[in-house]
């Protein structure tokens, strides 16, 4: 363990010509980054001032935007830096915080994306019973959990990972992900069985319960009244939507990773900021546009925004005329 603590750097060895396009780089990933924090912020804030949108509904959202941004702030300025350096590099020990905080908050989306499954389950199929179900300490607790059973999981993966000796120093990507794994001078079987069993529990598994809630939800609105049937829509294809998209993009980064497969480094790396880059966004859309007491709030906003510009503009030529005269 002391041993690889003193290596000194990982140099990123992902990046596609970037003396080259380094200020490209740096305005894609800028602009990037400013829209995830100001799209994501913007829903919370919303559920935060509004008390109708303090439901468990919302407040899920908005633990989900959170960790959007948590998950972004772990890659996104490390980025940044990178590219207007001359070298890509990380220290070693710094790879493997990051490695560990990028995969906590990945995995934690699906667990909160199964809390909120298992919401609109008992909102939609036990309405009568909600109340008494979804009570504050059981939404503190589907809150909690997310969080909290990755750090522990992953906790037991840190302590193999930390003993393994290192024999190469380019990691084939943009920042630490599962590529830290060809680093290692001896494949260890520990932690490949770790790591299924981590993708099984933190993925499979809330993937699944996900799956069995919404089929479940599906079939008894088929049988309920057309009003109940929309309800189940518009509350439950956002979450669907998001589920699919994070899905792949998790399967693509764990999967052709570990298998080591061969292709081009341009395609490589398209293919791994897709994970960092599209999600983020797409949720603040979604959750934006499809959720009707969201989306009515975020419109009243821009509406509020367009009218004090407006206003701004009309009291602006006064201001001039009185300061002339």
């Amino acid at each position: 363990m002391g041993e690889n603590f003193n290596v000194t750097y990982i140099t990123f060895g992902g990046y596609v010509e970037v003396e080259k396009y380094k200020y490209a780089y740096f305005v894609v990933i800028f602009v990037t980054y400013i829209l995830i924090m100001c799209s994501n912020s913007t829903i919370i804030c919303l559920i935060c001032i509004h008390q109708n949108l303090h439901e468990p509904m919302y407040i899920f959202i908005a633990a989900l935007l959170v960790n959007s941004v948590l998950y972004s702030t772990v890659v996104y300025p490390k980025l940044l830096i990178d590219v207007l350096s001359e070298k890509q590099v990380i220290s070693y020990s710094a790879c493997l915080f990051q490695y560990f905080m990028f995969y906590v908050f990945v995995t934690s989306e699906f667990l909160l994306l199964a809390a909120m499954a298992y919401d609109r389950y008992v909102s939609i199929c036990k309405p009568l019973q909600y109340p008494t179900i979804m009570r504050k300490t059981t939404v503190t607790v589907l809150l909690v959990l997310p969080w909290l059973i990755p750090v522990c999981e992953f906790l037991f993966a840190w302590i193999l990972i930390v003993r393994q000796r290192v024999c190469k120093f380019t990691l084939p990507s943009i920042f630490c992900n599962n590529s830290i794994h060809r680093l290692y001078c001896v494949k260890s079987r520990a932690i490949t069985i770790c790591g299924i069993v981590l993708f099984t529990n933190l993925t499979v598994c809330p993937v699944v319960f996900i799956l069995f809630t919404y089929i479940r939800i599906f079939i008894i609105t088929y049988r309920s009244s057309p009003e109940v049937r929309k309800k189940a829509a518009q509350t439950c294809l956002p979450h669907l939507l998001v589920l699919v998209c994070f899905s792949l993009l998790l399967t693509y980064n764990v999967v052709i990773v570990r298998l080591e497969a061969d292709m081009p480094k341009t395609v490589f790396l398209i293919m791994t900021l897709q994970l960092v880059f599209y999600h983020p966004l797409f949720n603040p859309i979604i959750y934006g546009l499809k959720m009707t007491e969201i989306y009515r709030h975020l419109k009243n906003l821009l509406l509020q925004q367009k009218m004090i510009s407006k206003m701004q503009m009309y009291a602006y030529p006064t201001v001039v005329t009185n300061m002339s005269i």
